[in-house]
């Protein structure tokens, strides 16, 4: 049986286990990237391992998220991030040099490697062949210290790509309509290969976008074969030398197949407040629209922008609509300068942003309230934009082109009767390019100081398993819990180095009293639990939605089912993830029941079954874990970072 492309990619970074999908194997990871939101914590963390220097072939320490720098916190994080990436090794990409995979896609994304990021969208760097993967701060400075990063040994399904999309449709659409398909739980441990004759109409900025969003899907990544547009698009990174081909054996074996015709796709958009609730454009069609947001990780490309350009070439934005756009690197920013794309778009009315994650992760341009938010980027969750109370729906850069025009929700294909032309927009021979933004480490660490603001603090230590976990209910969530709900992004991020002060925010979007009930329980010496429905831990990689709950006393979270990065990061914070045996028994707990789980140290040590007892109302019920041997001496311990101090 001949072999994926996910197959041939890992099998060479297997060091331990080996390819048996379904169980847990250890990979070697050729790159890692973080980025300053999460990036402060990793480094903390790698610093407390007590690593001389970074081991990786490449590590890059990103600044793009907070950017805006209100307060001194952020700009005292960067200055952190600058001097220990000089002192350990890692490449230091400045402020203004653009969003973490945009940049790493244009100057380091290299085919047939692996690439681990603390950030969950980490899986664009699939668009050129790489086997990308989303990852908790913890595990990525475990991988910069030379350690191996654990997956489940993945189900690969193939989508099978025929035809080619129609004008005014984009590849935004096409990931949204796997999304349709897959929805946003339910794919844990499987990775997505895409194939067949349409990819070939696809460029790599196009299947950056949809390997981007599949990490809406949950799956551990998403991966492109590496073919001849790979190689055009190394060539006008002046890279054609780091260009491999890499393509699936033709009777590769694969979990499963499905087959999705280009041809067929129409626009389509994300409504309120998941990427997984999927409606054609036309069937909103006359929405009116406050704000137009164009750019992030997923849509910011040079062909993305380009191609708004030429649409609203001579056109003016419409009075009621609010048009911001973040160029996704300084790159693209330059390039679309030069080729004139960007005088357009200033014409138009555009607000121009920084080359950074912005509007994105709701730390600048939040509209206002009750506002209809149209937003290229890849998540739209209850309160991420930074208002709670708009609708934020997410759409393809054409579309989000026709709303600007007609400050109302518009097919973008509707744009022919008004005499717009689709623009075919070409990507670069050779692309302008000017590395001046990154900070290479020197050879003389010893003289490196490393800067420390006053809102870095140490990670804080977790405690080991005890005998027994006994505490109270501290809040019930239900089904599609994401990270956002659980420790906020936007202007609270600059906290993400000072866990005390993150840690108020806990669950503020639900239950602003969450805080104080729970350091009322761990101070009392009990145990906060969480109860959760189904895919608990959706969307962002932040560590932080398990260490802070960590620190807050947090021992157990009972769930349907966990999505994968937060499973791992619980893990790593000594936080064991249990699920339901029969998912009935949700009904029959509340919050601020009394619960006690028995014996929990002797049953994870010699295996067995777990039961819950519900002290208030005196009944009780079983559920389940999944660890392998590691991740349950991991428990033990009390958290990765105490298992490994107990190794040394």
């Amino acid at each position: 049986m001949g072999k994926s492309i996910v197959q041939k990619i890992l099998e060479k970074h297997i060091v331990e286990g080996k390819w048996d999908p379904g169980n847990e194997v250890a990979i070697k990871i050729d790159q890692t990237l973080t980025q300053d939101a999460t990036g402060t914590m990793a480094y903390l963390q790698f610093e407390a391992m007590g690593a001389p220097r970074v081991k990786t072939e490449l590590s890059v320490s990103y600044v793009d998220h907070n950017t805006v720098q209100i307060g001194f916190e952020n700009a005292d994080d960067h200055k952190y991030l600058q001097s220990v990436a000089a002192k350990y090794g890692a490449v230091y990409s400045r402020a203004g040099n653009g969003i973490c995979h945009q940049v790493h896609l244009e100057r380091f994304g290299k085919p047939g490697k692996t690439l681990l990021g603390s950030d969950s969208h980490n899986p664009t760097g699939g668009g050129i062949g790489m086997i990308a993967i989303g990852a908790g701060g913890l595990d990525v400075a475990v991988a910069m210290a030379g350690g191996p990063f654990y997956i489940t040994c993945p189900k690969v399904i193939k989508v099978n790509l025929k035809g080619k999309l129609k004008p005014w449709v984009a590849a935004k659409d096409v990931v949204l309509k796997m999304l349709e398909i897959f929805t946003t739980k339910g794919n844990v441990g499987c990775v997505f290969e895409y194939s067949g004759e349409g990819i070939k109409t696809l460029s790599v900025p196009e299947r950056a976008t949809i390997t981007n969003m599949g990490a809406e899907c949950g799956v551990t990544t998403s991966v492109f074969p590496s073919d001849d547009t790979t190689k055009a698009f190394l060539r006008a990174q002046g890279r054609e030398k780091d260009w491999v081909e890499i393509k699936p054996d033709s009777d590769a074996d694969y979990f499963k197949e499905i087959d999705l015709d280009l041809g067929e796709l129409v626009p389509l958009t994300a409504y309120p407040h998941s990427p997984g609730n999927i409606k054609t454009v036309k069937e909103l069609d006359g929405m009116n629209v406050d704000q137009v947001c164009l750019g992030s990780c997923t849509n910011s490309s040079y062909k993305d922008l380009m191609t708004v350009a030429k649409i609203l070439k001579g056109k003016k934005s419409h009075p009621n609509v609010s048009f911001v756009i973040a160029p996704g690197s300084k790159q693209v920013l330059e390039n679309i300068a030069r080729d004139g794309g960007l005088t357009d778009l200033i014409s138009a009315g555009a607000r121009i942003a920084e080359s950074a994650c912005g509007f994105c992760i709701g730390n600048s341009q939040s509209p206002k309230t009750d506002a209809i938010s149209l937003r290229t980027s890849n998540r739209n969750f209850l309160g991420r934009s930074g208002t709670k109370s708009a609708q934020a729906y997410l759409v393809s850069p054409e579309t989000a082109a026709a709303a600007v025009i007609t400050g109302k929700m518009t097919d973008p294909r509707d744009l022919e009767k008004m005499g717009i032309k689709y623009p075919n927009v070409e990507m670069p021979r050779e692309f302008y390019i000017d590395d001046s933004m990154f900070i290479y480490p020197l050879d003389t660490p010893e003289k490196i100081k490393i800067y420390r603001g006053p809102n870095i603090g140490d990670p804080p230590a977790s405690l080991p398993m005890p005998d027994s976990i006994s505490g109270e209910v501290t809040i019930k969530v239900e089904d599609q819990i994401t990270t956002d709900h659980i420790i906020p992004a936007g202007s609270k991020m600059k906290y993400r180095s000072n866990v005390p002060k993150y840690s108020e925010f806990l669950f503020e979007v639900i239950d602003p009293t969450f805080h104080d009930r729970a350091a009322k329980i761990r101070d009392s010496g009990k145990h906060n639990i969480v109860i959760a429905g189904l895919s608990y831990g959706q969307g962002s990689s932040r560590e932080h939605a398990a260490l802070c709950p960590m620190y807050m006393g947090l021992k157990a979270v009972i769930a349907k089912s966990f999505e994968r990065i937060h499973t791992a990061n619980l893990i790593n914070f000594g936080i064991i993830p249990l699920t339901f045996k029969n998912d009935k028994d949700y009904n029959k707990i509340e919050q601020g029941d009394d619960i006690e789980i028995p014996n929990v140290k002797n049953v994870i040590k010699k295996g067995g079954g777990l039961l819950v007892k519900n002290k208030t109302k005196n009944t009780e019920f079983e559920v389940d874990y999944t660890l392998s041997e590691r991740q349950k001496r991991i428990i033990l311990a009390g958290g990765t970072l105490a298992y490994m101090k107990n190794q040394s």
